[in-house]
């Protein structure tokens, strides 16, 4: 899979599995060109053009993943098409997973042709004809791409064409996962390491194949491993957006996703801590951000050991110096 590395001369930033190239550097009239230049080293060969390329602005950056490449790019408004020719001359064999970020896009792949707004998401294959226009709203467009190489995904003949340029189901619940978790992923990796990293891209690429299978209607589409992380992935999003009420724990997190507490556990087996572990520990961490803030101070120790879903402040401090080696009352103390 080709890198974001781009050419001599290039203003190209490089840190770790981070690339980020951009317009600024560049010469005014060579920008468009240096552009087309780089998405067809990035992406794939295609044709564009832009009402703006005598001004024309853009900037990628783009993350290896072990398994896949996501990259987050922002342009002027352009249109792109995808010949046989080209494809005939170079194809990657790759699927890209395209979420909009800002602006809209019309997609034309196969028979299917659609538009799409912020927040909404589509496939597309580098194997297929393929006509875009990225619309100018009065903004610059903004865009992230996973790209999936072909042969990883149970998507092979007419069941990849059915997809192409299709919505996909952003309201299920591994679409509401996977927006989020796109636009989170960026900077997640950057404090990732490559153990990290590639859980990361790992997750990203199962939520990715379970929207495809749900769009397909087919669940069994998507392996037995992959179904498990999904729910490892579900079951993480839960715990996070409740982990303040105190009555979040295993049983309620079963019971939220019809299992039961033992089966919640056995899911569990394999990784590096257990939910109850998962829970405390995720509290201890906002606790203690909460007391390094300043605009918290008028709260006592306690009270934000209550707000964030510990029963009792004994409890709390407890387990805070079994997990840092100091009491609470010393980051507050710093603090002052």
């Amino acid at each position: 899979m080709p890198s974001l590395r781009g050419a001599p001369g290039e203003s190209v930033a490089t840190t770790g599995p981070f690339v980020t190239v951009h317009t600024d550097d560049i010469a005014v009239p060579d920008r468009f060109a240096w552009w087309s230049d780089m998405v067809a080293r990035e992406v794939m060969p295609v044709s564009i053009r832009s009402p703006h390329a005598g001004d024309f602005r853009g900037r990628a950056e783009s993350v290896e993943l072990p398994r896949s490449r996501l990259a987050t790019f922002g342009f002027s408004p352009l249109t792109a098409r995808r010949s046989p020719a080209q494809i005939r001359r170079e194809d990657p064999e790759d699927g890209f997973l395209v979420l909009v970020r800002q602006g809209g896009v019309r997609l034309e792949q196969g028979r299917n042709d659609i538009g799409l707004g912020p927040g909404e998401m589509s496939l597309f294959s580098s194997s297929r004809p393929l006509a875009c226009a990225f619309v100018d709203t009065g903004a610059s467009v903004r865009i992230t791409l996973l790209r999936l190489p072909l042969a990883l995904l149970p998507l092979s003949g007419s069941r990849a064409d059915r997809l192409a340029a299709e919505p996909l189901p952003t309201g299920t619940a591994s679409g509401a996962l996977l927006v989020p978790y796109l636009t989170a992923l960026p900077e997640a990796a950057r404090t990732a390491g490559p153990a990290g990293l590639g859980r990361l891209g790992t997750i990203a690429v199962d939520l990715a194949m379970s929207l495809f299978a749900a769009r397909l209607d087919d669940r069994s589409a998507l392996p037995a491993e992959s179904r498990r992380r999904v729910l490892l992935a579900r079951i993480d999003a839960f715990i996070e957006q409740h982990l303040d009420d105190p009555c979040l724990g295993p049983a309620a997190v079963a019971a939220h996703h019809h299992m039961s507490v033992r089966t919640l556990h056995h899911l569990f087996r394999d990784e590096p801590e257990s939910v109850a572990a998962t829970i405390l520990r995720r509290r201890l961490e906002r606790c203690r951000t909460d007391l390094a803030k300043p605009g918290l101070l008028h709260l006592s120790i306690g009270e934000i050991a209550l707000r964030r879903g510990f029963r009792h402040p004994a409890d709390f401090s407890r387990a805070f110096r079994k997990a840092y080696g100091i009491p609470p009352s010393e980051v507050r103390a710093g603090l002052r």
